[in-house]
């Protein structure tokens, strides 16, 4: 037994002693969702609440596509087109955008009202406007980052730091796995994931989270195939003796979640050797079926099949499905820009729209469509338009929601959102609304404290106000 001197030595020897508890208990913490989850992290779970959603299609337009030449009528700009801007926008001090003698860009596309509802849709999406009624257009999206690297990592974790969980991880961590030879998060680019991984990354949730990137040509999956010299039964013989290892090694490190996701990959590849390439085989889908997506010629061959392949992964039990488009990215020819990137995606949405429709697969499937910023409304060289993420859109169709439906406005030029303002973290605590998420309630002890997909945000969370009644 210690026996302490004096009152000193005592508060300073037994403080350090429960310096070591608090620290324990904070490692026990941080170990204990992962422990809850490691005999089947992947296991199908209730969500908090009944949801209008199941899966969700986030189909992203990397580089940052102009608000003002898509869903954002603006016809100030016209009038304006070739002046400076009021005095009121140029007074705004912004040191990122050159407002003191910009000048303004008329929109490069027409607009039109469409459906039952009067959406007004660009004449760049020609098949996407046919489904006006069941959009639900957000125009007063915003957040304050300039950076196509720290926008993107905003967009698709929350915050603007990497080692953050994607939404894909998020979701999947908060409902698991339908699929039992999928993956419940898969990624395709029609280019390259920029930014790498951190476009669907696990973070700092338990690895088995992470996003399983897939191509639309050839291998869906890298070193996924069995070795030629291997039979099925001598592959499952290794296989069993791998995770006996694994699991061995585990139970020395309980709060380590890598070797659970280990074991998990490893048994989920063995079943994705037949599941994956079945996927990405479309030769038993019909010849209209081919022909609504676009996928056989053309510039909407590429983004087609992975509108195509999304339809199948849902189907097929996947959680969360992420399709990039790439290089919206407009600063010298806006307008130029715009038109190749709408023709590679505007029959392909509009067929996907179509197709989960005609299935009985939309009501359960969101859709969201957004870049990571808008487009500034004053000209860039001769005819093109900088980063803006002060006001800009996005929209989602499906999972319950009712459709044909506007929220928020930005101002008369479309440089700030001024009502119904959506931040990065509103979006997403709808969309875990829409699942049966409560965004404030999923959370993942991580050093020190809780922490959440929207951090101390989403206040603005939308999902009951879409909800069709």
């Amino acid at each position: 037994m210690t026996i302490f001197p004096n009152r000193r030595d005592f508060v300073l020897h037994g403080g350090s002693g429960f310096g070591a508890l608090a620290l324990g208990d904070l490692l026990t913490a941080e170990s204990r969702g992962a422990e809850k989850r490691s005999r089947n992290p992947l296991a199908p779970r209730p969500p908090h609440f009944p949801g209008t959603a199941k899966n969700v299609i986030f189909l992203f337009m990397q580089g940052g596509p102009s608000h003002l030449e898509t869903f954002d009528h603006k016809p100030a700009l016209r009038k304006y087109d070739g002046q400076l801007l009021p005095e009121s926008l140029r007074d705004f001090d912004l040191a990122q955008i050159n407002t003191a003698d910009a000048k303004v860009m008329a929109p490069q596309f027409s607009f039109r009202k469409y459906g039952d509802s009067g959406q007004e849709i660009s004449s760049l999406f020609p098949r996407l406007s046919e489904h006006a009624d069941r959009l639900t257009i957000i125009r007063s999206m915003y957040h304050d980052l300039f950076i196509h690297g720290s926008a993107m990592i905003l967009m698709h974790s929350g915050t603007r730091l990497l080692g953050h969980p994607s939404v894909g991880a998020w979701v999947t961590y908060g409902l698991g796995c339908e699929s039992d030879n999928l993956p419940s998060y898969i990624a395709m680019t029609d280019s390259v994931f920029r930014n790498g991984a951190s476009m669907y990354t696990s973070g700092f949730l338990p690895a088995v989270y992470q996003g399983t990137a897939m191509r639309a040509e050839g291998v869906p999956i890298q070193n996924l195939q069995r070795d030629a010299d291997l039979t099925g039964g001598e592959q499952r013989l290794l296989l069993d003796q791998i995770n006996a290892w694994n699991r061995n090694h585990r139970e020395t490190r309980p709060a380590d979640s890598r070797l659970d996701a280990r074991i998990s990959n490893y048994e989920l590849a063995f079943r994705m050797q037949t599941a994956a390439p079945e996927l990405i085989d479309l030769s038993g889908e019909t010849q209209a079926t081919r022909e609504l997506y676009g996928v056989d010629d053309g510039p909407s061959a590429q983004f087609g099949k992975m509108c195509l392949m999304s339809r199948r992964m849902v189907e097929r039990g996947v959680r969360y499905v992420q399709l990039i488009s790439s290089d919206w990215d407009a600063h010298g020819d806006c307008k130029g820009n715009h038109e190749v990137q709408a023709r590679k995606i505007d029959q392909p949405i509009a067929g996907l729209i179509t197709d989960l429709k005609q299935r009985g697969l939309l009501d359960s499937t969101l859709l969201v469509w957004i870049g990571e910023f808008g487009r500034t409304p004053i000209r860039q060289g001769s005819n093109g338009r900088d980063h803006h993420p002060y006001g800009f859109s996005a929209w989602m169709a499906g999972g319950g929601i009712s459709g044909g439906t506007t929220i928020g406005s930005t101002d008369d030029f479309g440089f700030n959102a001024v009502e119904d303002k959506v931040h990065v973290n509103d979006l997403h605590a709808t969309m875990l609304g829409l699942l049966g998420i409560d965004h404030a309630e999923l959370s993942y002890y991580f050093e020190g404290r809780d922490h959440r997909l929207t951090d101390v945000g989403g206040m603005n969370n939308l999902a009951a106000r879409l909800v069709r009644s």
